[in-house]
């Protein structure tokens, strides 16, 4: 009917068919560059998300839906919006950019959702929220979700929301009681053998690393061992970061090394083991990596990797969090196997007689590899990981790496 809401649910609940029904039977028709409804979203695979459930219910309706984001040309965005569109799905910071560059207006919009409204503050998008929200019309129906409801998120709902109809789906937080939760003592060398292993026995996994350059510098190795993966970070341009989500949610790669632009927001279903390869920021961070495990009433194993200086920083997590957990030596055994089968690659014109071999050898090349962890941590010589007789590892060039810590 019109009315403002306010709803608590955590990714994964059904929250964009939830709004999206109801704001597309209700949407009007749109002039030039001036949209009626209006979806912000802190990320660009969330807005390119969104609009891919809502296509096929608007073209049904004769409705247009655009995403704009950083990361992509403007011309087409630009072109989209002369035409005139219906249901814009935007991040913060490309739409501030249109509205400098007049591309359009905002004056016609009725209906406004704000998706992972506590991540978009997370992100230090507040400010341009507000900023959005006051261009639009003032007896517009404002729609909110966030997993949680406090600090900027608040403010938010007493400021721009009108007696709003609040909603609470599942826990207040995410739970942690779905999850089995191991905290592993390493040392730096042998990590990346022991998380594919790991990945090995639990199936479907994503490994959450700190910085960009570390999340590459992961790849490098994983790619060596033989691993099935892909990777996902913010210096990844949008052509990259769709072919990586795609390979991965399809099941042409087992694994996803991502930074935190995965930890919210990323709907992929059977993910059986997070593993924390570089320690979360903070208690949420956890919660909120550990989430993309265990979803939809099932169960998870999430997995963090502690060298000796970070059993402080892990400890005041599990403190946040809500566990105790002791930190022991890795015991791969006790994690609970999960198969996973690659999914065949599409169709391409590479596609072809030399396939076959090569994919066989990639096999045969991992096995080999994996191996070396599980039989090297029962011989002499060997601690954590180490193998034996091997010296420093080489180190490769990575000149294409900008800056060692750029982050996500």
């Amino acid at each position: 009917m019109g009315r403002d809401v306010c709803c608590r649910a955590p990714t994964g609940s059904g929250k964009t068919l939830a709004f999206g029904l109801p704001l597309v039977s209700r949407t009007v028709k749109a002039k030039p560059k001036r949209p009626t409804s209006l979806i912000l979203t802190p990320t660009r695979e969330l807005a390119e998300q969104i609009r891919g459930v809502l296509q096929t219910l608007a073209d049904s309706a004769g409705l247009g839906v655009l995403s704009v984001y950083g990361g992509t040309p403007y011309r087409g965005q630009l072109r989209r919006l002369d035409r005139g569109v219906e249901i814009l799905v935007a991040c913060p910071g490309r739409l501030i950019d249109l509205l400098d560059r007049g591309a359009l207006r905002l004056d016609d919009v009725g209906i406004v959702v704000l998706d992972e409204a506590d991540r978009m503050a997370d992100m230090g998008f507040m400010e341009p929220v507000c900023s959005i929200l006051d261009k639009c019309r003032h007896d517009r129906q404002t729609i909110l979700f966030s997993a949680t409801l406090d600090d900027d998120v608040a403010e938010i709902v007493d400021s721009y929301q009108n007696n709003p109809l609040r909603v609470g789906i599942g826990p207040e937080e995410v739970s942690m009681d779905s999850m089995q939760h191991f905290f592993w003592k390493i040392n730096s060398r042998g990590k990346a053998d022991l998380a594919a292993y790991i990945t090995e026995k639990c199936g479907r996994s994503i490994i959450f690393c700190r910085t960009r350059a570390g999340v590459n510098r992961l790849g490098d190795e994983m790619s060596e061992i033989g691993s099935s993966f892909t990777t996902l970070h913010g210096g990844m341009n949008q052509k990259q970061r769709d072919r990586s989500m795609e390979k991965f949610s399809a099941g042409r790669a087992r694994v996803l090394i991502a930074t935190d632009v995965a930890s919210r927001g990323i709907d992929v279903d059977d993910v059986s083991c997070v593993i924390h390869f570089d320690p979360p920021e903070n208690g949420k961070a956890y919660k909120h990596r550990s989430g993309r495990t265990a979803r939809a009433g099932s169960t998870g194993t999430v997995v963090s990797l502690v060298l000796r200086s970070q059993n402080r920083q892990y400890r005041r997590i599990q403190g946040e969090v809500g566990i105790r957990s002791r930190f022991v030596e890795p015991e791969v055994e006790a994690l609970e196997g999960r198969e996973f089968v690659l999914a065949s690659p599409g169709k391409d014109k590479f596609q072809g007689k030399s396939k076959g071999p090569r994919n066989n050898n990639k096999r045969g090349r991992r096995s080999r590899k994996s191996s070396q962890y599980k039989s090297s941590n029962h011989g002499p010589g060997h601690r954590n990981g180490r193998r034996k007789g091997k010296g420093k590892r080489n180190t490769r060039s990575r000149g294409r790496l900008k800056k060692a810590d750029s982050r996500a």
